[in-house]
Protein backbone atom coordinates (compact mmCIF):
# COMPACT_ATOMS: atom_id res chain seq x y z
CA UNK A 1 0.00 0.00 0.00
CA UNK A 2 1.70 3.05 -0.89
CA UNK A 3 0.57 6.13 1.63
CA UNK A 4 0.54 10.21 0.37
CA UNK A 5 1.23 12.79 2.14
CA UNK A 6 -2.21 12.97 2.70
CA UNK A 7 -2.98 9.74 4.23
CA UNK A 8 -6.60 8.95 5.31
CA UNK A 9 -5.83 5.56 6.63
CA UNK A 10 -4.35 5.31 10.05
CA UNK A 11 -0.35 4.39 9.57
CA UNK A 12 0.26 2.56 12.84
CA UNK A 13 -2.44 0.07 12.96
CA UNK A 14 -5.35 -0.04 14.85
CA UNK A 15 -5.24 0.99 18.63
CA UNK A 16 -5.64 -1.34 21.91
CA UNK A 17 -9.12 -0.02 23.55
CA UNK A 18 -8.17 -1.40 26.87
CA UNK A 19 -8.23 0.69 30.06
CA UNK A 20 -4.34 1.41 31.78
CA UNK A 21 -4.58 0.29 34.86
CA UNK A 22 -1.50 1.28 36.75
CA UNK A 23 -1.52 3.56 39.60
CA UNK A 24 -1.36 7.80 38.53
CA UNK A 25 0.38 8.38 41.79
CA UNK A 26 3.45 6.93 43.25
CA UNK A 27 7.27 7.20 42.11
CA UNK A 28 7.08 5.58 39.17
CA UNK A 29 3.62 7.60 38.09
CA UNK A 30 5.38 10.89 38.94
CA UNK A 31 8.58 9.64 36.81
CA UNK A 32 6.20 8.42 33.69
CA UNK A 33 4.44 12.18 34.02
CA UNK A 34 7.79 13.91 34.13
CA UNK A 35 8.60 12.49 30.89
CA UNK A 36 6.20 12.96 29.27
CA UNK A 37 5.25 16.51 30.39
CA UNK A 38 8.86 17.13 28.93
CA UNK A 39 8.29 15.59 25.72
CA UNK A 40 5.39 18.23 25.03
CA UNK A 41 7.43 21.05 27.00
CA UNK A 42 8.18 22.91 23.77
CA UNK A 43 5.22 24.28 22.02
CA UNK A 44 6.21 22.49 17.94
CA UNK A 45 5.70 19.44 19.94
CA UNK A 46 2.38 20.41 20.85
CA UNK A 47 1.63 21.56 17.57
CA UNK A 48 2.92 18.42 16.00
CA UNK A 49 0.74 16.58 18.53
CA UNK A 50 -2.18 18.65 17.50
CA UNK A 51 -1.72 17.90 13.86
CA UNK A 52 -1.46 14.15 14.17
CA UNK A 53 -4.37 14.08 16.35
CA UNK A 54 -6.28 16.47 14.16
CA UNK A 55 -5.74 14.16 10.95
CA UNK A 56 -6.11 10.81 13.24
CA UNK A 57 -4.41 9.07 9.77
CA UNK A 58 -0.46 8.31 8.87
CA UNK A 59 1.31 12.36 8.48
CA UNK A 60 4.41 12.20 6.68
CA UNK A 61 5.62 15.66 4.81
CA UNK A 62 2.89 17.38 5.82
CA UNK A 63 4.03 18.23 9.31
CA UNK A 64 7.22 19.99 8.37
CA UNK A 65 4.79 22.44 5.38
CA UNK A 66 2.53 23.24 9.05
CA UNK A 67 5.57 24.10 10.97
CA UNK A 68 7.31 27.41 10.62
CA UNK A 69 10.61 25.21 10.95
CA UNK A 70 13.54 23.65 9.01
CA UNK A 71 13.04 19.97 8.53
CA UNK A 72 15.94 18.71 10.57
CA UNK A 73 14.21 20.96 13.77
CA UNK A 74 11.26 18.89 13.07
CA UNK A 75 12.60 15.83 13.06
CA UNK A 76 14.10 16.23 16.06
CA UNK A 77 10.97 16.74 17.73
CA UNK A 78 9.40 14.23 16.05
CA UNK A 79 11.78 12.07 17.76
CA UNK A 80 11.70 13.61 21.11
CA UNK A 81 7.68 12.64 20.94
CA UNK A 82 8.40 9.57 19.42
CA UNK A 83 11.38 8.68 22.17
CA UNK A 84 8.36 9.55 24.69
CA UNK A 85 5.76 7.18 23.35
CA UNK A 86 3.36 9.53 22.06
CA UNK A 87 3.72 8.97 18.61
CA UNK A 88 4.18 5.94 16.21
CA UNK A 89 6.23 6.02 13.23
CA UNK A 90 6.04 3.35 10.11
CA UNK A 91 8.70 3.48 7.65
CA UNK A 92 6.91 4.26 3.94
CA UNK A 93 9.78 3.87 1.33
CA UNK A 94 12.10 6.58 1.99
CA UNK A 95 10.09 8.48 4.29
CA UNK A 96 8.59 7.60 7.66
CA UNK A 97 5.00 8.05 8.58
CA UNK A 98 3.72 9.48 11.99
CA UNK A 99 0.57 8.94 14.02
CA UNK A 100 -0.64 9.32 17.36
CA UNK A 101 -0.26 6.82 20.26
CA UNK A 102 -3.61 6.92 21.50
CA UNK A 103 -2.85 4.83 25.02
CA UNK A 104 -0.10 6.90 25.58
CA UNK A 105 -2.00 10.28 25.54
CA UNK A 106 -4.80 8.67 27.16
CA UNK A 107 -2.09 8.00 29.97
CA UNK A 108 -0.42 11.51 30.21
CA UNK A 109 -4.31 13.15 30.89
CA UNK A 110 -4.78 10.52 33.42
CA UNK A 111 -1.35 10.89 35.00
CA UNK A 112 -2.06 15.12 34.70
CA UNK A 113 -5.90 14.74 36.42
CA UNK A 114 -4.23 12.53 39.05
CA UNK A 115 -2.65 16.07 40.18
Amino acid sequence: MTRTNDASAPCCGPAEPQADLRPIEGDAADDELALLTKAIGHPARVKILRILIRRDACVCGDIVDELPLAQSTVSQHLKVLKDAGLIRGEIDGPRVCYCVEPRALRRLKALVGGL
